[in-house]
């Protein structure tokens, strides 16, 4: 009887055992060299290598001597530490964020003139020390030797900053970029076609939707944002790519070289826009569920009642708030009956209420998960945003540094934040503010609008983003998904030449025929003048 099931069992069972074989995939283990950038950009580039080593694959990780979020030991990869410092140390982000919260703070047109120039200054100090960094390593030739002997099968790199563009193309490795800014825009500039009649420039707080000055202000700023860095930047890259990658190379041609852009938003947060073959989005890919909270933030999240908490984080960078602004979000908080909980390093604020929770560090993703949830605190960054995207939270936003005022500003036109005037903000602003996004149902409902259409997707993004990787890895490139267009002189991409040459014609053929009937009209009346003379 035993020996008869068993027999039906196997015979049930097996095909689909066989057929399952025979149509998996075997995932062979790639080796992958990865130069990230350090700060916030690490944390969902760090997601992405261990997505890849829980893959199987082999993942290489270079780090400069002075890293601050990259570790030199990992179970998930192995460093390979330069020499060099790179330019975007802990310290040095610590005192440029302090001096431009200083500015900012001023409140005046000089004041916002003081944070442009102050943001360039600083920029232009850290291209140099990674300039300093790049020229460093491509002379080490113990390191460039090895770097080559290891065979890697794809370079990952995020193209804000400048070193692993020129590596991968120095290695002549495929090369992925985990990218949402190059040294020179927003992504999308540098590689779509990007009308800037609906398509706003970085920076500017403008929608999709502009008037006749909005459009005028986003040509003109984005013209002399061009200027800048054709002036400022574009000739130390590419002197950098003509020493180290071959003459009459220029960086542009190798940052629009890469086979795979690995997009770090959707068109949930972005406005819809032109884009391209090579292109792969995967906004909110570090998101995930909740888990539960330690049993001590629990209870204090529980005794919130029906009010609910409010959590507040101003992201990497900014560690703490003039002492002024601190003790007016303190005291506006003490005014709320909702739980504060609020991650913040500074000196404790004397206003703080009885309902307000400090920390040093919290579980963000799990808080935002949180049933009791009712609205988000935060500075602006990408990452922010798209987790309180994910967990349908609405914002309020400080919007302080790079391109945190631009994020918020998208999010506000969907209606699911309100920004706070960090250079006015006090109790009352603040409060009057929280009070509008926890009471007003628009943005909570706008904001679970987006969370579903986020989440109304075939394939989750993070598992999107390493297919592509490991199709790169596979097909040893994406060449058929990228364009050569980057390759054409601007007067042939924009048409000029044949705008011309089709003016010209068109002049050539009128001119001809305006000849030709002057030619006519000329025999015509010397007939007659003749034959009046005879």
């Amino acid at each position: 009887m035993m020996g008869t099931m068993n027999g039906q069992f196997f015979q049930v069972i097996g095909p689909i055992m066989l057929t399952l074989l025979l149509t998996t995939v075997p995932v062979q283990s790639g080796k992958v060299l990865v130069f990230p950038v350090d700060g916030s950009h690490w944390v969902n580039m760090n997601i992405l290598i261990e997505a890849l080593h829980a893959n199987g694959h082999n993942v290489t990780v270079i780090r400069t001597s002075n890293s601050w979020y990259i570790k030199e030991f990992s179970p998930h990869y192995t460093s390979i530490n330069l020499k060099s410092e790179g330019g975007f140390s802990e310290e040095f982000i610590k005192v440029f964020a302090s001096n431009l919260l200083g500015i900012i703070r001023e409140g005046s047109i000089w004041a916002r003139l003081k944070v442009e120039i102050e943001m360039w200054q600083s920029f232009l100090e850290i291209l140099e020390i990674e300039n300093k960094m790049i020229v460093n390593m491509f002379e080490d030739q113990q390191l460039m030797q090895s770097l080559k002997d290891a065979k890697y099968d794809l370079i990952l790199t995020d193209p804000s900053m400048v070193p692993g563009v020129l590596l991968g193309h120095y290695l002549k490795l495929p090369i992925v970029y985990n990218v949402r800014w190059t040294v020179y825009s927003e992504a999308h500039f540098a590689i779509a076609p990007s009308p800037l009649s609906y398509v706003p420039a970085p920076m500017l707080e403008l929608s999709d939707r502009m008037s006749f000055l909005e459009r005028v202000k986003n040509v003109v700023m984005y013209i002399i944002a061009e200027m800048q860095i054709a002036i400022m930047i574009i000739p130390t890259f590419n002197a950098l790519c003509e020493q180290f990658i071959g003459p009459g190379t220029s960086y542009f041609t190798l940052l629009q070289g890469a086979d795979l852009w690995l997009h770090r938003v959707d068109f949930i947060f972005e406005f819809p826009r032109p884009t391209m073959p090579n292109i792969v989005y995967m906004g909110g890919f570090q998101c995930k569920p909740s888990k539960p909270l330690p049993q001590d933030l629990e209870d204090f999240v529980q005794s919130s009642g029906e009010h609910g908490v409010i959590i507040m984080s101003l992201g990497t960078f900014i560690g703490q708030l003039p002492d002024d602004v601190a003790e007016a979000v303190a005291e506006a908080f003490a005014e709320l009956p909702q739980k504060i909980i609020w991650r913040y390093k500074g000196k404790r604020p004397s206003a703080l209420g009885n309902n307000t929770l400090m920390m040093d560090w919290m579980p963000q993703n799990d808080l935002l998960g949180h049933p009791k949830t009712r609205a988000f605190v935060a500075h602006g960054g990408t990452n922010g945003i798209q987790e309180a995207i994910y967990h349908g939270v609405p914002l309020i936003g400080f919007g302080l540094l790079f391109d945190q005022p631009d994020n918020l500003s998208k999010m506000r036109v969907k209606g699911v934040a309100k920004n706070v005037d960090f250079a006015t903000v006090d109790k009352d602003s603040f409060l009057k503010t929280v009070k509008e996004v926890l009471y007003e149902p628009s943005y909570r409902e706008n904001m679970q609008r987006l969370s579903r259409l986020h989440k109304d997707v075939p394939v989750k993004p993070l598992d999107n983003a390493i297919f592509w990787i490991e199709f790169v890895m596979r097909h040893k490139g994406a060449a058929h998904l990228r364009t050569d267009s980057y390759k054409m002189p601007w007067y042939s991409y924009h048409s000029v030449d044949v705008i011309l040459f089709l003016l010209s014609a068109v002049s050539l053929i009128i001119l001809t025929i305006y000849a030709v009937i002057k030619y006519f009209c000329c025999r015509i009346c010397m007939r007659k003048t003749k034959s009046k003379s005879e």
